[in-house]
């Protein structure tokens, strides 16, 4: 019988070997019969592990005569599953013994060498050489965000990080408010939170799979975080708005302000035709005829000059705010390249275009560095000129940052985000 030590050790797997967790592990669960509990742990390990993957290598590598990155990826994964539950408090029987049971045969016998003699060095667990170590993140990471937010934001920031996130539900304005869906979902059985961030939002806890619950099977809600329902809000879209949303897959804001402007319109734009295939399955999902699809480089509009009410700019970014929700980013992802900053710059600047007079372009970013939010933001002011005018940031628990705000992770227990908002003159 499949446990739940063996669906997290696939997946770790299959994450290890390329492929994204937010993905694989879904579908493992779904071919499985494991209780809830069972579901909980294997998410827990899943996705614990992978936070923790560097703190775990550095304290496994005495013990491994190998070098962990010239093992197969069958025997890191079992390795770090171990570590990670040693490190949880998990037995050492249990977290030693029944991982190996799950280890393919041929590394059982390295996986639980190695395993036991870490079980012997803790807890207490010894002090690691460096800071990104302990944190468990490349130390560009830590180095670029101490420089960019100061020492304290920035450790605030990734310790909020390495937590796992809360599930926060949208409710479609159009099918369901927010009180009716925080009591379907406390009859289903589960505990909710208002929004700290987004009223309208709600926070879950004891569910699973949040497509497997009615509300968002059936497009009476949408899971998203806080920091993106409130970039939605920020955008200002009224019933019969014009809307342009630039760079829209996988769909979450677009389909949000198309529940927002009821008989208006949102033209979806994004570059890549298979991610922009979200956008329309989002959309009728959710029941929104109003959210059109395009597939276009959002630096040639495929809109005519000065006919959109609102636009808003979610470029592709570093993701820095968003580690605790993809895990694996933080071992993937480099800084930010020219080119990626260009793009960004250059979005903002072509989608002013769109606007008419007196509309609002949003620019938002889900990561922290300066250079792709701030310097972003001034770079495209200062080609625009007086063709826009900066508008004041939010309210707390934004903080006012550059020409924008940011949202930082430990603030409200979100993703990280960055807003700036521009008016055309």
């Amino acid at each position: 019988m499949t446990s739940a030590r063996d669906v997290a050790r696939r997946v770790l797997v299959r994450v290890d070997d390329g492929a994204y967790s937010n993905l694989v592990l879904p579908e493992a669960l779904r071919r499985t019969s494991l209780r809830d509990r069972d579901r909980a742990f294997a998410t827990d390990l899943v996705y614990g592990t992978l936070r923790a993957q560097r703190r775990l290598d550095a304290r496994l590598a005495p013990h491994s005569h190998r070098p962990l990155d010239q093992l197969d990826s069958a025997a890191r994964a079992a390795l770090r599953l171990g570590a990670y539950q040693l490190e949880r408090g998990v037995a050492s029987h249990a977290a030693v013994g029944e991982t190996v049971a799950v280890a393919p045969a041929r590394v059982r016998g390295y996986v639980n060498a190695v395993l036991r003699a870490l079980a012997a060095t803790g807890p207490p667990w010894p002090a690691l050489a460096s800071e990104g170590e302990e944190l468990s993140y490349p130390d560009w990471v830590l180095q670029r965000l101490d420089a960019d937010l100061g020492v304290d934001d920035a450790r605030g920031a990734l310790l909020a990080q390495n937590e796992p996130p809360v599930l926060t539900l949208r409710p479609n304005v159009r099918r369901l408010d927010v009180a009716s869906l925080a009591t379907e979902l406390q009859t289903g059985g589960a505990t909710t939170i208002a929004g700290t961030v987004v009223p309208d939002a709600v926070a879950v806890r004891a569910v699973g799979d949040p497509r497997t619950l009615p509300a968002v099977a059936e497009g009476r809600a949408t899971p998203q975080d806080q920091s993106s329902q409130a970039v939605v809000n920020l955008v200002g879209a009224a019933p019969g708005d014009r809307v342009l949303d630039v760079a829209a897959a996988p769909g979450g804001k677009a389909t949000g302000l198309g529940e927002r402007v009821a008989h208006g319109t949102v033209v979806a734009v994004d570059v890549h035709a298979g991610r922009l295939a979200l956008v329309g399955t989002a959309a009728r999902r959710l029941g929104l005829e109003n959210v059109h699809p395009v597939l276009a480089d959002g630096r040639v509009q495929p809109v005519a000059a000065a006919s959109m009410d609102r636009v808003l700019v979610d470029p592709p970014c570093s993701g820095l705010g968003v580690l605790r929700r993809r895990p694996e980013a933080r071992w993937r992802v480099g800084e930010p390249t020219e080119g990626l900053l260009a793009l960004q710059r250059d979005l903002v600047v072509h989608a002013v275009a769109a606007l008419r007079p007196g509309g609002r372009l949003v620019y938002s970013v889900c990561t922290l560095t300066r250079a792709e939010t701030v310097d972003v933001v001034d770079a495209a002011v200062a080609v625009l000129g007086t063709t826009v005018t900066v508008l004041p940031p939010p309210s707390p628990p934004w903080k006012p940052w550059g020409g924008g705000a940011l949202l930082l992770p430990q603030a409200a227990g979100t993703d990280g985000m960055f807003v700036a908002a521009l008016e055309r003159c």
